[in-house]
């Protein structure tokens, strides 16, 4: 396989060899507590339908990235039931008190807590036997998990990723990645933010920006070149 995605704004990969040798797909933090309704997000007042659109997309992208032979990895946010590891604003509870936190018990368990049943990864995208699963304790996978070394191992240079939230652990694992030297693509349909003016504003940043934050594309388009 030789093809390149017609990503913006440059043709992705930059090296030009879009192969399952060098390519993984990345799948990050598609979890209950995220994207179901009840969820952490949930009551926080962001938008669920917002951060539930990318499911099917991304469930698309898995099937295809499986079919092809590519390395998937999926990567989960979460914290130790002793919170020990949860860095202080993620257990700051807002300037009444009141608001929901890591470690909060809503309708699927504790918000973000390890085994818990919001904490697991959405049916339509679970991870199947032999995908690696990075636990994270932070937003980008690549500051707290060996994911760096096991995509060295494994020769990959090239990440595609989608998830959420595009503003936050989406866009910090491209950036981390970034910085080490791979070249990256976020699917922009397969991603999604608590509001979806805030996901498009992050779309733009990659695309008018002119790569500084890696390349983009929908599904559809990066479907075409795995054809």
């Amino acid at each position: 396989m030789t093809r390149q995605i017609s990503s913006r704004p440059y043709p992705f990969p930059l090296a030009g060899r879009l192969s399952q040798a060098e390519t993984a797909f990345v799948f990050i933090d598609m979890q209950g507590d995220f994207c179901r309704s009840g969820g952490f997000m949930d009551v926080q007042g962001l938008d669920m339908s917002s951060l539930g659109a990318p499911l099917e997309h991304a469930a698309r992208l898995l099937a295809e990235a499986r079919a092809g032979g590519f390395t998937v990895i999926h990567t989960r946010e979460g914290y130790a039931a002793d919170l020990s590891d949860a860095p202080p604003n993620r257990l700051w509870k807002g300037p009444d008190g009141k608001q929901a936190s890591v470690g909060d018990t809503g309708v699927h368990g504790r918000y973000l807590i390890r085994g818990e049943p919001g904490w697991e990864i959405m049916p339509e995208v679970a991870p199947e036997p032999g995908e690696r699963i990075f636990d994270k304790p932070s937003y980008g996978a690549f500051a707290t998990t060996d994911i760096d070394s096991y995509l060295q191992e494994k020769g990959i240079s090239n990440l595609i990723v989608c998830g959420v939230t595009s503003d936050c652990c989406v866009h910090q694992t491209a950036q981390e990645a970034l910085d080490r030297g791979y070249d990256c693509l976020t699917v922009s349909d397969a991603s999604a933010a608590g509001f979806k003016p805030v996901h498009d504003r992050m779309m733009e940043q990659i695309v008018l920006k002119g790569g500084v934050f890696g390349a983009m594309a929908t599904t559809d388009v990066v479907l075409a070149a795995l054809d």
